[in-house]
């Protein structure tokens, strides 16, 4: 008897979950669907509907469906420069029936590499469709050209295109992109993206559809659209930095800065000197391996993405280079770890490199030789440069003892004079190992940069200074006819607001900024927001970049004369995609806003 109440008890409490499980099911088939209509511009509801009555053939418009079309831009991010039509037609397509025609790109570099960049676009919609979406019988054929062999990603590649959706009587789809450059193209996948959505129909799965009547012609305005990731403050597993990755190829955003080390830590494992990440790494589980850096490199080609590494000296230099002296190399770092701090560098730990002990450009050139020999050919180096701490140096008596041994004064500008003599040691380290004397330097803002000295110290041919302080620098240094890339921190360090005294800089300060204009204008190359990480590790990474960081490509893409209201709601829609990406990006206002266009602008 015991056993027969025990089933049966078994089975009362499965009817009732039964129960439950199905009135839960038809509560949500009943639950109204907001469908919206385009109005001046504008997407706002027009009617709620019961999702048990939506039909089968009719396309449901959704928030984000009614978007692809609504207004001139659609959700497009960042807009288009040149030419912009987006005629008022979706039509629904098969995740399974998109095929490629690569047949016109110029080469078997280029088809390659378009195959990769196909491959990301359908991981994409694949993400876009999860769990999973109705399958359809209406294809999707998208043919590309390319007019240029395969190159390497640099600031003189062409990264225009056109592109063309249409649909013939049967709904069939076709996509041409026609770009000069493989990255051209890619740029046209990634608009193609953006004219794609699905929508939740009848608890069945989704639907797929595409923005089916759309001409566009675009190319950017400036040609260094970055972002700049500190890995030394904080470790960041190669995962984060593909996420990143991957935001920024959906952005349009071409440059990844790599600030790889600093006085923290070293985490590169370089073959030549695996003393450095021995002696620098916070652990042996918290480094990149040359396999990694490889693997990094076409991951971000892939996504129109170069990598600029940066090793920083000779301030900024710390763990990582405190064996050389018990290996007989000398003090290569003085200053390591000094209290207290402050007197001596502007943030723990200090450390700089010795610039008296010829050991310490031997082994920098074998690190750059390292590096360098994995990078494309010709690839831009960034050698840091800023904040030494002439009182650390001025502290140092191996470096003082040297000074009055060579008859030099002890001032400010007989440093300076040595600060510019190890950039001049370092570069021609990097030369002479690398075998490359043509490839851009980049160097950040410094002492040695000021208008009335940079020319004494810094070849304006070789050099491409990186200002991070003040709008007027970028100017001068421009009309004088260095190249200049601007990070200035008060509107791009996204750092900022994390610690006193900073001010945090909010989407729509860097969206309206615009770039400095100089008499030589081609000489501004671009700028990049920066991520300094003593306050962010992994676990915060995106919601303190994204979607700021995507407010500045389309800033560096269009440079619109509207302000960051007009484009409001199409990052709004940006965002959404990028959470489809696998990013956690910050919130930009209340849900109650998003359906709601023009009523809930927050001017904040």
């Amino acid at each position: 008897m015991d056993c027969w109440r025990y089933i049966t008890s078994i089975l009362l409490l499965q009817c009732q979950f039964l129960s439950i499980k199905l009135a839960t099911a038809e509560s949500n088939s009943l639950f109204n669907s907001k469908i919206y209509k385009c109005v001046n511009h504008t997407c706002i509801i027009s009617e709620y509907q019961n999702k048990s009555k939506e039909s089968n053939t009719e396309i449901v418009e959704s928030i984000d469906v009614c978007r692809l079309t609504c207004g001139h831009y659609g959700s497009l991010w960042p807009r288009p420069t040149i030419m912009t039509t987006i005629n008022d037609s979706v039509i629904k397509f098969g995740l399974n029936n998109v095929v490629f025609n690569t047949s016109s790109v110029t080469d078997e570099l280029g088809k390659k590499y378009i195959a990769e960049v196909s491959q990301v676009f359908m991981l994409s919609l694949k993400k876009l469709c999860e769990p999973q979406c109705i399958p359809k019988t209406n294809n999707l054929t998208i043919f590309v050209t390319t007019t240029t062999p395969f190159a390497n990603l640099k600031w003189s590649t062409n990264e225009s295109y056109d592109l063309h959706v249409s649909t013939d009587h049967l709904n069939q789809i076709t996509v041409n992109i026609t770009a000069q450059t493989v990255y051209g193209a890619r740029n046209g996948f990634e608009t193609l993206r953006q004219l794609i959505t699905t929508y939740e129909h009848n608890s069945s799965g989704k639907t797929i559809v595409i923005a089916g009547d759309v001409q566009i012609m675009d190319k950017p305005m400036y040609s260094h659209r970055g972002f700049m990731l500190d890995t030394s403050r904080n470790y960041f597993p190669i995962s984060s930095i593909k996420r990143t990755l991957d935001a920024m190829g959906h952005s349009k955003l071409n440059v990844f800065h790599w600030h790889a080390t600093d006085s923290h830590s070293f985490p590169l494992d370089l073959p030549s000197i695996p003393q450095m990440a021995m002696y620098g790494a916070y652990s042996p589980k918290k480094i990149y391996s040359y396999t990694d850096i490889k693997d990094l490199l076409r991951y971000a080609l892939v996504r129109g993405i170069r990598i600029i590494m940066e090793i920083d000296s000779p301030a900024h230099a710390g763990y990582g280079w405190q064996w050389g002296k018990e290996s007989g190399y000398g003090d290569m770092v003085v200053c390591l770890g000094k209290h207290p701090w402050w007197d001596y560098c502007v943030q723990p730990p200090c450390g700089q490199l010795n610039p008296i002990n010829n050991n310490t450009y031997t082994w920098l050139g074998k690190l750059y030789k390292d590096l360098v020999s994995i990078f494309p050919k010709g690839e831009t180096f960034h050698m840091g440069g800023d904040e030494v701490a002439v009182k650390c140096w001025n502290t140092t008596s191996e470096i003082v003892d040297w000074m009055q041994t060579n008859n030099r004064s002890l001032t400010e500008s007989a440093y300076l004079d040595l600060w510019s003599e190890f950039h001049s040691k370092a570069l021609n380290a990097y030369d002479n190992e690398v075998g490359d004397s043509d490839s851009d330097i980049i160097v950040w803002s410094s002492g040695l940069t000021e208008p009335n000295i940079i020319e004494k110290h810094l070849d304006k041919n070789r050099y491409i200074i990186e200002v991070w302080y003040g709008n007027a620098l970028s100017v001068d240094l421009a009309n004088l006819g260095y190249k200049v890339v601007v990070a200035v921190e008060d509107i791009y360090y996204l750092d900022h607001g994390l610690r006193p005294p900073t001010t945090y800089h909010s989407w729509k300060l860097i969206y309206n900024n615009k770039l400095p204009m100089s008499n030589n204008s081609d000489h501004i190359l671009g700028a990049e927001t920066c991520m300094f990480t003593e306050f962010v590790d992994d676990f915060g990474l995106d919601i303190k970049v994204w979607p700021r960081a995507a407010a500045l490509a389309e800033r560096l893409w269009a440079n619109p004369s509207t302000n960051a209201l007009a484009a409001e709601y199409r990052l709004m829609q940006h965002r959404e995609r990028l959470i489809t990406l696998g990013l956690r990006p910050d919130r930009m206002n209340p849900e109650w806003c998003n359906d709601r266009e023009g009523e809930c602008i927050i001017s904040y």
